[in-house]
């Protein structure tokens, strides 16, 4: 049996991705004639169509969508071997992070602080979507990911998890805001909030706490970001849903006071990486200590 032809592999993923043969053809600097003989040869060797036509456009079938993420693994593979080897004659030094941008920058920086400060050490730190940096965890662009909800586990995904840390919530605001001491149930029912967003593992549980309560909620606003959220609470818009530490400075200077604790929220915060022959050694740092 013929062995499979890795480079018209390539060129299918490229068309695949680019999802035009004309784009595709561009990018790889061929004719777009000799794209479709590649395709064709493929196809023929796998014995399955991998695209269906609409128009000038091009979509994957059940067999190409299969292809392609082969495809993907077999070229992130070679990627990852030719960066690691290409580094075998020194130590290898460089971690790359991505983390929530929605992530406390308190707790990034405390979880980084084993490495922080090393000179044989260098830090490439990227914030995005969750679905984004998990994206850029499996093409292989980042070594680890933060994250306050774990991400979706099935045999195919190769994420390994790590719970690292959880963390409580409270009630914070200025001062003049917080006022004397009070019940949570009447904290909620009469003091105007700033919220997490709804996609929030935070937000979820404290809209179960305030049904659980039989409160109506006074919301000032609802944010998707914790420096945010800690900004308004700093300009009295309301009380804040949100872990002392994104506020930690603030408190200890008395600009920011916690009106109450929410024992019945904690944030959870998770370490993913992804099964690689070749982990980045300072993953073991970061999550077990140096050896």
């Amino acid at each position: 049996m013929p062995e499979l032809n890795y480079h018209h592999l390539r060129y299918f993923r490229i068309v695949a991705h680019e999802g035009h043969l004309t784009r595709a053809a561009q990018r790889l600097n061929v004719s777009q004639s000799a794209l479709s003989v590649q395709i064709r040869l493929l196809e023929a060797r796998l014995g399955q169509p991998l695209f269906e036509r609409t128009g000038r456009s091009l979509h994957l079938t059940e067999a190409g969508r299969i292809a392609l993420d082969h495809a993907d693994t077999i070229f992130s593979t070679g990627d990852e071997l030719v960066e690691t080897l290409k580094q075998s004659g020194r130590n290898r030094k460089a971690i790359r992070i991505g983390a929530l941008a929605t992530l406390s920058r308190n707790f990034q920086i405390g979880f980084l602080k084993p490495l922080l400060g090393r000179a044989d050490v260098e830090i490439v730190l990227r914030s995005g979507s969750a679905a984004e940096l998990f994206g850029a965890l499996s093409a292989l662009q980042v070594d680890l990911v933060l994250a306050n909800q774990a991400p979706a586990i099935d045999a195919l995904s190769g994420y390994i998890v790590q719970p690292i840390a959880q963390q409580s919530v409270a009630l914070v605001g200025r001062p003049e805001l917080v006022g004397p001491r009070r019940k949570l149930a009447e904290l909620l029912a009469t003091k105007p909030l700033i919220l997490p967003s709804r996609i929030s593992g935070i937000r979820v549980a404290f809209d179960a706490l305030t049904e659980r309560l039989r409160v109506r909620p006074q919301i000032a606003a609802e944010i998707d970001d914790m420096a945010m959220m800690r900004l308004l609470a700093r300009e009295g818009v309301g009380l804040a849903v949100i872990p002392p530490i994104v506020v930690r400075d603030e408190l200890k200077t008395g600009h920011l006071k916690v009106a109450g604790k929410i024992a019945q929220i904690m944030e959870s915060f998770f370490a993913v990486t992804l099964k690689r022959k070749f982990p980045n050694p300072l993953i073991r740092d970061l999550l077990f200590g140096s050896a």
